[in-house]
This record gives structure tokens, sequence and C-alpha cells, in this order.
């Protein structure tokens, strides 16, 4: 990173997404939640990054939720395991946007309802 560049943070951010043509998503799948560590020089800019990056994977962003840095969530109380942690450096280290998990939704009436499949 450039020494004269503005200090880059690292925010958790949860996204829902809905569904698109081509979004990968499962194919019962109505949407799905996505965590995110997203780098940043603030809140507005790694929320803007990470939508635009979904928004190029053909993916449909419909809601962001921002959970604060690292030092942020610390200070909030959130247990933050060494996995997530090692996660929110690369995406320092990369000034990237890196998600975490992945967790498609369905509707229930997705299911057979005489239970065969």
């Amino acid at each position: 990173m450039n020494k004269g560049a503005s200090p880059m943070d690292v925010y958790t951010l949860l996204v829902e997404v809905g569904r698109k043509a081509g979004d990968g998503l499962p194919r019962k799948a109505t949407g799905a939640a996505l965590m995110c560590f997203a780098s940043g020089k603030d809140e507005g800019e790694a929320v803007r990054e990470t939508v635009a990056i979904l928004k190029q994977a053909d993916m449909a962003p419909l809601d962001v939720t921002a959970y604060g840095t690292l030092e942020e969530r610390l200070a909030e109380g959130h247990e933050i395991s060494d996995e997530e942690r090692a996660l929110m450096q690369r995406a320092a280290d990369e000034n990237s946007v890196i998600i975490a998990q992945f967790q498609p939704f369905y509707d229930g009436m997705d299911k057979p309802a005489d239970g065969q499949a």
C-alpha cells in the first residue's frame, strides 16, 4: 500500500441478494445472505465497492447491513474467530471484498408437499 494513501479499514457487511439470471445461486433458492469483509477508507466506500462487485458477478444486492470495523465489533463485545481475523487481514492486504459466508434462502413452497423428491 502506498504510504501516502488514506488508511483503509475493513468493514463487516451482511448483504442480502435476490434472484437474477446468471447469479449462480442454487436452482430453488429465492435469494441469499453473504457475509463480506470489505476494505474502504470509510463504511460508505466499502458498501459501494461491495455492491458494485456483486452486480458485476450478476448478483442482485437488495440490502446491506454494516457491522463496523474489527475495532468497533470488539468494542461491542463480538467474538471474532482467528479465521475471521485472517479473512479481514486478507481483505486489507488485497484492498478487496472477501465473501466469508454464503447462505442461500429457500421458500417453504419449494419442498414437495407429499415428501417425495
